[in-house]
This record gives structure tokens, sequence and C-alpha cells, in this order.
């Protein structure tokens, strides 16, 4: 039997198919653009072109939940449920989850059965979040995977003090027409990040271990900007940007026996 968790995004859709034992067995990762029903569909059949065999059951996450409910999903479920159950199955010990997407961040407090006990999300701003990566990428002339490492060849970082995208970028532009090193301005815009996200978790409060998703967890110099900025090691799972699908496909395991055991 195989499960399915799908989490429609604001930049990304995620599929994730799971087995009865919650073992991951196939996913998919493609941009969500216009039409947000049709995406997540396409997601889920994507894969599902990599397994053999139907889904039992279907939950959707993320803000394309309610299109995906009214569509081919089972059951819908909230990104804060979802992000804390897959990361509760693959790390039992957390207790502070930081969620880094396309268009928000969030910090989820769980406590010692990893039930949600408090949150907290910026959803207003594209600072700190992957969009505002995107676009200081783009400015610096790196790709996302150069941005990555260039945090760790800085020598004299240098501070942004815009905490808006739009006066961000402007900043970065003056810094590099100043003849700063492009590498100790990424570190800049690595710990801007940092500053905005930890900002976040502290409404929360910092408990270990804390453990960062979301495709933002894939860039290196974020994680160790924040790491320094909040003074603790964060564990980042194997592939952060499909806790959310693998929590909701956990989630339609545990409603599908559930079910069953109902009738």
């Amino acid at each position: 039997m195989m499960f399915a968790g799908v989490d429609i995004g604001s930049n990304t859709t995620k599929a994730c198919v799971i087995n009865e034992k919650g073992e991951i067995l196939s996913y998919s990762i493609i941009k969500t653009g216009a039409k947000v029903k049709e995406v997540g569909r396409l997601a889920l059949e994507e894969a599902l072109k990599k397994v053999d065999g139907k889904v039992e059951y279907v939950v959707a996450t993320g803000y394309g939940r309610n299109l995906a409910a009214e569509d081919f999903a089972d059951e819908k479920v909230t990104e804060i449920t979802c992000h804390a159950t897959g990361v509760k199955k693959i790390f039992p010990d957390c207790r502070t989850v930081i969620d880094v997407g396309g268009q928000d961040s969030k910090a989820i407090a769980l406590d010692e059965n990893g039930r949600v006990i408090n949150f907290a999300m910026n959803d207003k701003c594209a600072a700190g979040t992957g969009k505002f990566l995107e676009v200081m990428a783009s400015t610096l002339g790196l790709t996302l995977e150069e941005l990555s490492e260039a945090y760790f060849k800085a020598k004299n970082k240098v501070e942004i003090t815009s905490v808006c995208t739009v006066f961000a970028e402007s900043e970065v532009i003056s810094l590099l027409a100043e003849g700063k090193d492009v590498y100790d301005v990424v570190a800049g815009v690595c710990r801007a990040i940092a500053k905005r996200v930890a900002g976040i978790v502290k409404q929360v409060g910092i408990r270990e271990r804390v453990v960062m998703t979301g495709g933002v967890a894939k860039n290196k110099g974020v994680v160790k900007a924040l790491e320094e900025e909040l003074k603790v090691s964060i564990s980042v799972p194997e592939n952060p940007q499909i806790i959310g699908a693998y929590g909701a496909a956990l989630l339609a395991l545990q409603k599908s026996l559930q079910s069953k055991d109902n009738n």
C-alpha cells in the first residue's frame, strides 16, 4: 500500500509517496506557477511514475491545499502540522522546527511527543525567504549553488542594513559599486536572512534539537549564519524541501488506518 502527501507552496510544489512503514518511495519537485490545482495533481503524477501501484490516501498541505482538497486530495492539513510530523519522524528529539520557503518563514515549537505547542510566521514580507535569496543571487550574478558556498569564502563580512528586499537589493548594488568583495557581500546577505529568521524563532523560544526545513535549508551559508545568530547547532534533513510533503504523506497513512479501524 502507498500513501501520498502533496505540498503546494508559493514557489514550488512537492509530492511524496511512502509505504506503510513510512519509508519514502519517491518524490517530485516542480515549479508551482499560476495553475495551482493542476500543478498539485501533476506533482503527484510525477512521483507516481517512479513507483508501481496506486495510492490509498492523499493529504494536501501548503497554500494551495484547499484547491487540492476540492480536486484530488482526500484531506487537507496545515503546513505547520505537516512539517512537525515530517521532522518528528526523522528527528524524534526535535523541539524547534525552522521552515524557510519561497515566500514565508516559520518557527514551530514541539513538545516531547512532537505535538505543536506554539508557532510564529512571517508571510507579509519577502525578506528572510527564498525569494530574497533568488533576488540577491541574480543581483550578484551567482547561481543559488554558488551563493551557498560563497559565505565560507568571505574574509570581511559586510552588513546589509535594509530589511526590505527592494532596498536590500539597492544596498547590494551600492556595495559592489564601492568595490566590496562579492563573497563579503554574500555573507552579508546570508546574515541578513539569518537575523530576520532568528527574530521569528525567538518568538517561540529556542529549544534543541533545532531542525531546519524548506528550500532555503539547502543553502549552507544561510544555515551557518543562522547557527551563529542563534548560537545553536542546526540539523538539516537529507532533502529539506520535501519535509512538508513527507509529513502530509505520514498523516495520509495515519488517517487511512484510522478510517479502516472505524469501519
